[in-house]
């Protein structure tokens, strides 16, 4: 196990009708609130009216900024940013999934930068310190209500880039169950694809004795396989809702990576993906992990094997590890399609035109490499596209 640091300040309050407390939980930290969120969808559950009653209840004023789409465009951080100084806004509550937390997080970040808060995504400088952030999660799948980690999409360059900062992790989260019944079975698909990618990248490590981890991340993956076919049976099952929410949370809170290297190989080829063609990040993970896994198997074979018997119950063969390794990918791949998730690019109507451009964007033109598992170059990457077809 190698040496680590963790710590993790987000209050997470779990269960039926936590969205009410909203209020109370913004005012113990600030008098006025950028009320940031998506599109309509919030409203016409109900869940808005609610939060809105909440932070009236409490005494707290807000400014609402709205329209965060999936890939949270850079052009709306920086509105945001502009509303939070000219109102003196004390904190953000974000409610929504991801990208509304990760445009949260850059809003947030920003407020306090004299310069673009685009070059904390291009490593150019580093944030010290984040406006207060709470959450009200309405989609499980980036973990992004308890991780210290941002993604932002710059829409005139196409490149979408990633964040990760301790100051990031939000105050409090306020996750719901319930609040996810009403999700289409394509998003709710594209969460617990996020979330079992969140897991993956951590999973497969070159680090030895790490028992203890490889347990927690083998536990998370098999529970998030076998409740997503109840939760896709019956999207009102409390309990697989519940079981997949925190499993989100779990999954990228940074508690199973402790102490061991991890990859993060998959996410950078499907940022690259996303960023050109704006597929939904949990799409663009089905089709990029398959063929990653493909590529690098070999790279250790033992690790491939265990994961395919530990998670998916694939006989172990002691003999040909390599066969239940294979054995592995395909059970990957048959749950990903299981739950209505695309495995090629071509599912998406992606073709092989952009293979070099992208390729070329995730290293740099080729000037570094990427990947803890193994190190992929510019040539590596493409061979992983081009599987993924």
């Amino acid at each position: 196990m190698e040496n680590f640091d963790f710590y993790n300040k987000t209050k997470i309050v779990f269960g039926k009708d936590v969205e009410n407390k909203a209020g109370e939980e913004c005012k113990a930290i600030g008098s006025k609130v950028l009320l940031h969120y998506g599109g309509g969808s919030i409203k016409k559950s109900g869940l808005y009216d609610r939060v809105v009653k909440s932070l009236k209840d409490a005494g707290v004023d807000y400014v609402e900024l709205a329209g965060v789409k999936p890939n949270p465009r850079l052009s709306l951080v920086k509105e945001g940013i502009q509303i939070c100084r000219k109102e003196n806004i004390d904190l953000i509550l974000a409610v929504g999934g991801g990208s509304v937390i990760d445009s949260a997080k850059a809003i947030g970040v920003g407020v306090h930068y004299e310069g673009d808060v685009w070059d904390f995504y291009m490593g150019k400088a580093s944030p010290e310190k984040m406006l207060p952030l709470g959450v009200v999660l309405t989609i499980p799948a980036a973990g992004s209500e308890a991780s210290p980690s941002s993604v932002i999409s710059n829409e005139e360059v196409q490149l979408k880039k990633g964040l990760t900062n301790i100051c990031l992790r939000p105050e409090f989260s306020l996750l719901n169950p319930e609040l996810t019944y009403t999700l289409p079975d394509y998003q709710t698909a594209c969460g617990i694809t996020d979330m079992f990618a969140h897991v993956m990248e951590r999973y497969f490590t070159t680090t030895k004795g790490v028992e203890l981890s490889d347990r927690l991340c083998e536990s998370v993956m098999k529970t998030v396989v076998h409740q997503a076919y109840r939760v896709l049976k019956d999207p009102k099952d409390y309990t697989a809702r519940s079981e997949i929410m925190w499993a989100g949370t779990i999954a990228h809170n940074d508690m199973i990576g402790c102490g061991r290297s991890q990859d993060w190989s998959s996410h950078g080829i499907e940022h690259e993906i996303s960023a050109i063609y704006d597929v939904a990040h949990g799409a663009g993970l089905a089709v990029v992990f398959p063929a990653w896994m493909k590529h690098v198997y070999t790279n250790n074979i033992g690790r491939f094997a265990r994961f395919a018997h530990e998670v998916f119950n694939v006989d172990y063969d002691f003999e040909k590890p390599e066969r239940t390794a294979l054995e592995g990918i395909a059970a990957l791949e048959r749950f990903f399609k299981d739950i209505g998730m695309p495995v090629r690019l071509s599912e998406m109507d992606i073709d092989d035109k952009n293979i070099e451009t992208m390729a070329s964007k995730v290293t740099g033109n080729g000037a570094h490499s990427i990947g803890g598992f193994k190190e992929l170059s510019k040539d590596d990457v493409k061979a992983i596209l081009k599987l993924a077809l």
